[in-house]
């Protein structure tokens, strides 16, 4: 009796010993299993977010087009918001954002010597040629003498639209204004055709159109009202107000910088540029 106690207490114990083995080999992983699948940790890139103030047409446009391109090189782009105003330079210099889009280089040099701030220009991306409209006349040839023209008159933009009314016939400039890149109706020299020019704050000609026989605008402004106006003449690519990116002079070359300016000037954002608006927006002329 007391060799059969022994004996069962032998077999439970072998038995006992079996299962906890049994239980420990399911319990281990193999190497090939031991980190999960869905731990994407080790595969995943590092990723690097930007943050900008942009101008919301064609600028934001432009730059949502470049986003999935960044992405792929583990570059974000957080547009902090689509509007800039007279804010937006000093935000960039004091660090709260990274870049900005909404200016032209002449515009930011002016700004960094009333400021005392140093941005820079990281790279030219399209112009907004300065245009004249009209919803009277269909052509250049079709404009009366004795016409009247409503132009901007603010600093840069007044002499830009000044400057295409002297490239297209209807006034000459005073040889000063050419290496100032400012003028004003009294920079006028000569009128080679009798037209009468009306100064107006820029956020006014578009409202007061109909009041002209045609009128001189930035195209963003004319992009944002959607009008159908008939565009008679305009900057070409090679205007020095092309729009930038511009940042701290420290982060020039900083590497996620350089690759947003190369997206926004490689062949397919031209080419995007080109068909989607139609001459209103063109590329900006690339040093060679």
């Amino acid at each position: 009796m007391k060799k059969r106690t022994i004996l069962r207490s032998i077999l439970t114990l072998i038995l006992i010993i079996g299962l906890l083995t049994g239980c420990g080999s399911q319990s281990t992983p193999s190497a090939s299993s031991a980190t999960p699948n869905n731990d994407n940790s080790s595969s995943s890139k590092p990723t690097i977010t930007i943050k900008g103030i942009v101008d919301l047409v064609p600028h934001s446009e432009l730059i949502e087009f470049v986003k999935p391109k960044l992405a792929e090189q583990g570059i974000i782009v957080e547009l902090v918001a689509t509007a800039a105003d007279s804010t937006t330079n000093e935000k960039l210099a004091k660090g709260e954002i990274d870049f900005n889009f909404f200016q032209h280089y002449p515009y930011l040099k002016e700004w960094n010597k009333a400021n005392g701030y140093n941005l820079v220009n990281a790279g030219d991306i399209h112009v907004e040629p300065i245009t004249a409209y009209s919803d009277k006349y269909k052509t250049k040839e079709e404009i009366p003498d004795n016409a009247v023209v409503a132009i901007p008159n603010d600093g840069t933009n007044e002499y830009r639209a000044l400057r295409i009314l002297e490239q297209n016939g209807f006034i000459k400039l005073n040889d000063e204004t050419a290496n100032s890149l400012s003028a004003s109706v009294a920079d006028i020299k000569e009128f080679l055709r009798p037209i009468e020019i009306v100064e107006l704050d820029s956020a006014q000609i578009i409202p007061t159109k109909a009041d002209y026989d045609f009128f001189i605008t930035n195209t963003n402004k004319a992009l944002e009202a959607k009008i159908t106006s008939s565009r008679l003449f305009s900057e070409s690519g090679d205007s020095p107000y092309a729009n930038i990116i511009a940042v701290r002079e420290e982060d020039k070359n900083n590497p996620a910088i350089i690759a947003l300016v190369k997206a926004l000037q490689d062949e397919d954002t031209r080419k995007f540029i080109e068909e989607t608006y139609n001459g209103a927006v063109i590329p900006a002329k690339l040093p060679n």
